[in-house]
């Protein structure tokens, strides 16, 4: 189907990425005039992890340029062309970022939101050495400290952030945070907010399909925002 027949359908069918995209900004715009917020102070991040190339161009006739990918194998194998017919898009990183993948994802990515740890800053900032060119940079945070979830501890984030603007020289440019699921997550998203103030840094990614608005209540410059525009996610198949 060509993009054109599929803005015609999405004209009709009220439910489809276009009308779920802008379902999702309207209820962006009402929680930034609720706190208090500039219209378009929020940037909305579309994760379309698992979903194909035809989704993002739909959710691209719509008008959507951000879009947040969890693997890099998989952005790197999608958003190359995309990007080449469409030069305003922009790609951030959103999932566990290993050292190996460093190159490639600096490559590909206008943000990595998931810098965690010191060999991984120490990585990229080697390659920004050879390549020349960096992202920006989000330091994430595990505000719930739970041991099975990537992000560095909060007691040690301020630290860490000075190691990588000051000594490695990295740009970056705000924090990140996945609130435990079980959790009220208004005590993360006041944390992360403020120790951004702290810093002085301008960016702070929190707040997903269920929680979005909470987080926009508590400071979000960012939200990453996936099944509410493209559904469920396809099931996973093997070879």
């Amino acid at each position: 189907m060509t993009v054109q027949a599929q803005t015609a359908l999405d004209a009709t069918d009220p439910d489809t990425i276009a009308t779920r995209l802008e379902a999702v900004r309207a209820r962006i715009a009402a929680a930034e005039r609720a706190a208090g917020r500039a219209a378009g102070s929020v940037t909305l991040v579309a994760v379309s992890k698992t979903h194909g190339a035809e989704a993002v161009q739909e959710a691209l006739a719509a008008g959507q340029a951000v879009f947040g990918e969890n693997r890099v194998q998989e952005a790197a194998a999608k958003f190359p062309a995309l990007r080449a017919a469409h030069p305003a898009l922009r790609l951030h990183i959103i999932g566990p970022l290993q050292t190996n993948k460093v190159r490639e994802a600096m490559a590909i990515a206008d943000v990595i939101e998931t810098l965690d740890r010191p060999r991984l800053a120490q990585a990229i900032a080697a390659e920004r050495a050879r390549a020349r060119r960096c992202p920006d940079l989000l330091v994430q945070v595990n505000t719930g400290r739970e041991p099975q979830k990537a992000g560095i501890d909060p007691d040690a984030a301020e630290a860490f952030v000075a190691e990588c603007r000051d000594a490695l020289g990295l740009p970056v440019a705000g924090l990140m945070c996945i609130p435990p699921v079980e959790d009220d997550p208004r005590p993360h998203f006041d944390l992360l907010a403020a120790m951004a103030g702290r810093l002085g840094l301008g960016v702070v990614s929190m707040g997903m399909s269920g929680d979005f608005e909470t987080a926009i209540a508590h400071g979000a410059t960012h939200v990453r925002v996936g099944s509410a525009i493209f559904g469920a996610r396809p099931p996973l198949t093997r070879a």
